[in-house]
């Protein structure tokens, strides 16, 4: 049994109890005394008493308190450490003192390791640690500007560790590393005294590597310096950019950060140019859904609909539709946020929320430009679709996106929104729902052994007769150097496409609308998100388990 739960148990706090809040921490996260208490299984009054026999860390009296001379003049944020639940009480030589009511905390611990500070802690009561921070903000107000100069003092420290060759060789390492592995994203993110290191490759979060927590506050600090963002501002999440060259790749990579309860979690995006390909064969559309959309871009208006969660590629299909049409004479604008990769011979605009130009504003603009296409990054309001319908009625070819499961649910979404439904049968062309595979590696690919118990549990002969399939053939990953032992190398789209025909418009947009959209493009020969997966995996592209994962 951990230590930390044989200490809870000689607190009298029943095992039963513990097993619920480790349950739950697994899920949510939070320190294990502090749900308990939030649950009611253990007193906060004992929190001190507990902390105290779990590291072996002697009691601060109320006595021994009284008789210090306070405040103590160091060389540390004394603020900082306050909010955090530390104070500074006595110096001896270059050894320093503190009381603290958070022993455990991860963000102090790594600032006084970073600061190479010599120290030792006592556990302290709140009522005894009040009386400190109130002799804290006696100091602050007698003098303020040395306050500030201490945070100075601390900014240039970290500015410092950040600047030494180990950060930046290792920054830059992991950096190289992913770019390797095809990740799009790498996440750093504090994780019970470890800093972990996550590249998500197709789609997919991997833990890589394990970085010392000692560690955590000179890589976050040289991310904010590449990026631009407050070093100092530990409080708020922010977001910056980097533009950097490695390995004769250039990137431009998206910083965000955000603070959590026992450091701060940055999240890195990249956007390599290099990697990108908008081409219609690589989206890996079926032949005949492909056949209907490059039908539906022969329209000279009408609107478009993408629908999908956050990170199903809509943007990156919207950006191969517009390449497909993209010539000398049409022009094309479109209205992002943000505006991730240019297009050549597109006009591309970035909406800036903070000073009121938002889509619905820009899109006002937008037609004013006389555009032959317009695309709409996202339509979050009613005005936004409404003007967006309405544009389509006055000769503009319209793309755009709407957060749905499915494609019918667009127009469900769209009448929440306030869109008239007249506007919607007179405007809408098609709508596509999205979700990304990943692909089989083709280096490592094998047979499936299960084959037929498969075929039979899904109904595969049937979906094989109506999508023209003459044989069956399930794969299951295997792993290679090629893949990175994974099994799956590279993404497709899986989609449902439902076009807006007379059947379609003429159907009420009641609550039984959705199933009755279904079932009329059943009877067409259209599939579900899930059946066009299943026709892929049918056909060895895809694993049953993977379609399962993205659209079960």
């Amino acid at each position: 049994m951990l230590k930390m739960e044989q200490t809870l148990l000689e607190f009298d706090v029943s095992i039963e109890d513990i097993e619920k809040a480790k349950a739950y921490q697994a899920k949510f996260g939070g320190a294990l005394e502090r749900l308990l208490i939030n649950m009611g299984s253990f007193s906060e009054d004992n929190l001190p008493f507990f902390y105290s026999r779990l590291l072996k860390l002697p009691m601060l009296s109320s006595d021994e308190a009284e008789s210090l001379k306070l405040p103590v003049d160091t060389p540390f944020n004394t603020k900082f450490l306050s909010d955090r639940g530390w104070y500074p009480f006595k110096q001896s030589g270059q050894k320093f003192s503190f009381a603290t009511v958070a022993p455990l905390n991860w963000e102090v611990i790594q600032y006084l390791q970073s600061l190479n500070v010599d120290y030792s802690s006592v556990i302290t009561t709140d009522d005894v640690f009040q009386n400190f921070q109130t002799n804290l903000l006696e100091k602050d107000e007698d003098n303020s500007s040395e306050s500030q100069l201490l945070s100075d003092l601390e900014e240039d420290k970290l500015r410092e560790l950040a600047s030494e060759a180990p950060t930046v060789n290792l920054l830059n390492s992991l950096i190289a590393r992913a770019l390797k592995q095809g990740a799009s994203d790498m996440h750093l993110e504090p994780q019970k005294g470890r800093y972990r290191v996550r590249f998500r490759i197709d789609g997919v979060l991997q833990e890589i590597e394990t970085l010392p927590i000692r560690l955590q506050l000179p890589v976050i600090s040289r991310l904010k310096i590449l990026s631009d963002m407050d070093i100092a501002e530990k409080r708020r999440p922010q977001d910056g950019k980097i533009e950097m060259k490695i390995s004769n790749i250039a990137l431009d990579i998206r910083v965000s950060s955000l603070p959590l309860n026992d450091g701060e979690s940055m999240v890195m995006r990249f956007l390599r140019k290099d990697a990108v390909q908008y081409e219609m064969n690589v989206l890996g559309l079926s032949e005949d859904i492909e056949t209907k959309i490059k039908d539906d871009l022969k329209h000279t208006a009408g609107v478009i609909l993408l629908t999908g969660p956050t990170g199903s590629g809509k943007t990156t299909t919207l950006y191969t539709f517009l390449n497909e049409l993209n010539d000398d004479d049409v022009k094309i604008i479109t209205l992002e946020d943000p505006v991730e990769y240019q297009l050549e011979g597109v006009n591309q605009v970035q909406v800036k929320p903070d000073i009121g130009f938002d889509f619905s504003a820009g899109l006002r603009s937008i037609v004013r430009q006389d555009p032959d296409i317009i695309m709409i990054g996202e339509i979050r309001d009613a005005e936004t679709a409404r003007i967006a319908m309405q544009s389509a009625l006055t000769g503009h070819l319209v793309f755009s996106t709407v957060h749905t499961n499915d494609a019918p649910s667009a127009y469900t979404r769209l009448l929440d929104l306030g869109v008239e439904e007249f506007l919607l049968n007179a405007a809408l062309v098609s709508i596509i729902a999205q979700r990304l595979a990943r692909k089989v590696c083709q280096h490592c690919t094998v047979p499936h052994p299960e084959q037929a118990e498969l075929i039979e549990k899904y109904q595969l002969e049937k979906l094989a007769q109506q999508s023209n399939l003459t044989q069956i053939d399930l794969c299951q990953p295997n792993g290679c150097e090629q893949c990175n032992n994974t099994g799956y190398k590279g993404r497709m789209a899986v989609i449902e496409y439902l076009r807006s025909d007379d059947e379609i418009t003429s159907l009420p947009k009641n609550e039984r609308f959705i199933a009755q959209a279904k079932a009329h493009n059943k009877s067409i020969g259209g599939r579900t998100l899930l059946e066009d997966g299943l026709v892929k995996a049918m056909r060895g592209l895809t694993t049953i388990d993977e379609i399962i994962r993205v659209c079960g």
